[in-house]
């Protein structure tokens, strides 16, 4: 047993970032462009390279997120399920109704779209009801035809200008009528004998507010967003669950501790950093070693005003200058004592 504890550790002075680089690396170029399709969820997440870029680069936002949503147990068969994805599920007014403004008369004309309407489970009289309290504004409602008339005054009953009129006209548009901000096409998705609900969008303190919901197993891949909720912890595991997932998908199997070693180098200051110039590679200890990652001149520059040394302590600066890297081996130093009857011959 003890054998075995000592035969897995790494050896002293061992360059773990440059073996952990080739053991994601290597796989990582053959990836291939494949996309998944989410079971019922009409977006496309990405996988393979593109996703492996977004994580290194520590995008704000996603191109694509998603969100897994739990359920406590009184909710896990399927038609409740269906209900709170129907509760979460957010519709906005242009989702359901045609908002043009009528510059010559000064007036907004929402009109509703009853097929769009009728797939949402909306009603006319829920759309009047956000137009209502989103505008503040009196508003005349022709129930024939379903449309509804927007006449807005400024203050003191003056005319409102166009230029309020246009934005006005454009915040009806994004007003909600009911779900959670953020959260589009949810849908039940059963694995494992368990239901549950995927949708696309990131509020996770939205969708924790619903009694429904259980706050312990609610998940997004927007590991930025993970970090401003729940802490750098919770992103350090988000980035491992993420970058494994990806290499899984592709059939590519890395050993988990090199992944770890990446994200705790992107997480190690406290908050999430990318790779690149603007992170890890821009804010190296040795001059030389920011400048062979872009932005060459302005590295050497800077460094040549401020009298800057390079202890040459990394693999790259040693690699520049010709020398030995002071890693693995190259770190060891041995003095030999000759014997004495050697040197009395050589003498």
């Amino acid at each position: 047993m003890a054998s075995k504890k000592f035969s897995s550790q790494v050896a002293a002075f061992e360059p773990v970032g440059v073996i952990a680089a080739q053991s994601i690396g290597e796989p990582g170029t053959q990836m291939t462009m494949r996309t998944f399709h989410y079971a019922g969820v009409a977006e496309h997440v990405p996988t393979g390279l593109p996703r492996l870029i977004e994580i290194v680069d520590a995008k704000k936002i996603p191109k694509k997120p998603i969100m897994d949503i739990y359920l406590k147990s009184d909710y896990r068969t399927e038609e409740k399920a269906r209900d709170v994805a129907y509760d979460l599920e957010s519709v906005a007014v242009k989702d359901v109704a045609n908002v043009g403004d009528d510059l010559e008369k000064k007036k907004i004309i929402v009109r509703f779209k009853e097929k769009d309407a009728k797939e949402l489970k909306v009603t006319f009289k829920m759309l009047r009801d956000a137009v209502e309290k989103a505008s503040a504004f009196d508003t005349s409602v022709n129930d024939a035809e379903k449309i509804l008339t927007i006449a807005p005054r400024g203050k003191k009953g003056l005319e409102i200008t166009l230029h309020a009129l246009r934005r006005l006209a454009n915040s009806l548009r994004s007003a909600l009528i009911k779900g959670v901000p953020g959260v589009k096409r949810a849908v039940v998705v059963r694995e494992g004998g368990e239901s549950f609900i995927r949708a696309s969008g990131y509020n996770i303190e939205g969708v924790i507010a619903n009694p429904a919901v259980n706050p312990k197993k609610v998940y997004t891949n927007n590991i930025k967003y993970i970090e401003s909720v729940y802490g750098i912890e919770a992103a350090r595991n988000a980035i491992l669950h993420e970058i494994k997932q990806v290499l899984d998908m592709q059939k590519l199997y890395v050993d988990i501790r090199h992944i770890m070693l990446v994200s705790d180098a992107l997480c190690a200051e406290g908050s999430v950093k990318s790779v690149g110039r603007h992170g890890l590679s821009g804010q190296k200890a040795g001059v030389l070693g920011r400048a062979a990652f872009e932005e060459t001149i302005k590295h050497l520059v800077n460094a040549s005003v401020r009298a800057t040394d390079d202890a040459l302590v990394g693999v790259t600066e040693n690699i520049i200058v010709g020398q030995t890297v002071p890693m693995g081996t190259g770190k060891i130093r041995l003095m030999v004592s000759m014997p004495k009857k050697h040197k009395a011959k050589k003498e």
